[in-house]
């Protein structure tokens, strides 16, 4: 039997309804794949179980799919966020409607990034994929002792060996996939240097040792070049930011094979009114933080290195940064359309080390899929008009077909 798949608003599938795993047939589609150099056209993509099945020229489904026609429109991986600050389901629910279908965790306060990526496991909601990170290894913990009473003894300071590994193995122990932690100061307060270095080299090598002996990756928090160098040396997978990288460090990161996610965007949010960042010194601050992650970005792009989105903000109400602004910005900055695709998509999945389940669009991967609604390789633009989500082969976001019957 066939089924005709039809919604004709914006719908969510969320807390306390999902749509049963099912056998999709999406046709008439143009495929941006995230390997072949180009679209292909009037593509049939069947998705069974989650993952995709085939993918073939057929302009009908096979008896047994629910069809949805997708009448032209484009086909690309689902969008990797690898710096986000999802902790509540609404983040999660706005993640995903803007073609997110998978996100790793910047740190959150209370684990609730362990939280969501097990509920959407475990199928209690249609979300990202959530890659979890826990609480950031900093310096000051602040409110984040809350989060698990062991931490309570650092109230006063993660600072020694002993302190920094413990703080690893706290966060190992509550199951997170990635560590976070810093090389240098926050950008989005008003009274920090972002230029200024926090740990040094070999209190990050504690760090990362510590969570290799967990098999947990870390990711480094980076805005000036002293941090970030020293990051890089004690052998994180990523930088984030990046703003004030030299020559030197991103040298070393491309002999390291070390990933950079600079969340231009956030940087561009900083110098406007409004966001998630509203603040006249931030506003100045940007003014000049913005040209040099232009330089930052375009260096390490020519260079080779390997470049990941990044929304960097918690998907609230105040937000106005998102993948696909981020995707729309890197080819501003030189990238061409297709490899700007690429880091929202599989060179994330790579940094991620899940490539092999998600990020291009392939027999037996998981149906991480969105559409939208023009070609993207013609105008980046478009890639933001997202209409369609599926997640793991389950639906979040439908708003087709637009026309009345």
């Amino acid at each position: 039997m066939k089924y005709i798949f039809r919604l004709t608003i914006a719908t969510l599938v969320w807390t306390n309804f999902v749509f049963a795993q099912e056998k999709y047939a999406l046709i008439n589609a143009h495929i941006i794949d995230g390997i072949s150099k180009g679209v292909k056209s009037n593509q049939m993509v069947l998705v069974n179980n989650g993952r995709i099945e085939k993918i073939a020229e057929a302009k009908k489904s096979p008896a047994g799919y629910m069809e949805i026609n997708l009448d032209g429109m484009y086909l690309l991986p689902g969008f990797i966020d690898a710096h986000t600050h999802i902790r509540s389901l609404d983040a999660a629910r706005h993640a995903l409607e803007s073609g997110v279908t998978t996100a790793r965790s910047a740190s959150t306060p209370n684990y609730q990034d362990i939280s969501i990526r097990d509920m959407v496991k475990q199928m209690q909601i249609v979300g990202p994929d959530m890659v979890a990170t826990g609480v950031f290894v900093t310096p000051n913990l602040g409110e984040t002792v809350l989060a698990d009473t062991r931490l309570g003894q650092f109230k006063e300071g993660v600072i020694s060996e002993a302190a920094l590994r413990s703080v690893v193995r706290i966060n190992a122990d509550r199951g997170v996939d990635f560590i976070k932690t810093r090389g240098t100061e926050r950008a989005g307060l008003p009274y920090t240097d972002p230029r200024k270095q926090t740990y040094t080299e070999t209190q990050l090598r504690f760090i990362v040792d510590e969570a290799a002996k967990h098999g947990i990756p870390v990711m480094a928090h980076a805005h000036g070049d002293e941090g970030g160098y020293a990051a890089v040396k004690a052998g994180v997978r990523s930088i984030e930011h990046g703003t004030y990288l030299s020559e030197r460090t991103l040298k070393l990161m491309k002999k390291m094979g070390t990933f950079l996610v600079p969340t231009f965007t956030t940087v561009v949010d900083l110098t406007e009114p409004g966001g998630d960042y509203d603040n006249p010194i931030l506003i100045i601050r940007g003014q000049h933080m913005l040209p040099a992650l232009e330089k930052t970005v375009k260096t390490a792009y020519k260079m080779g290195i390997r470049i990941s989105t990044g929304a960097d903000t918690g998907y609230g109400p105040n937000s106005t940064t998102r993948v696909g602004m981020e995707v729309t910005n890197f080819v501003k900055l030189g990238m061409t359309p297709m490899d700007a695709i690429k880091s929202a998509t599989i060179v994330g999945a790579q940094l991620l080390s899940i490539a092999d389940q998600t990020g291009t669009i392939e027999i037996g991967k998981e149906a991480d899929l969105i559409v939208v609604t023009q070609n993207p390789l013609e105008d980046i633009r478009t890639i933001q008009d997202v209409v369609f989500v599926m997640n793991n082969g389950r639906i979040g976001l439908n708003r087709l077909p637009f026309s009345k019957e």
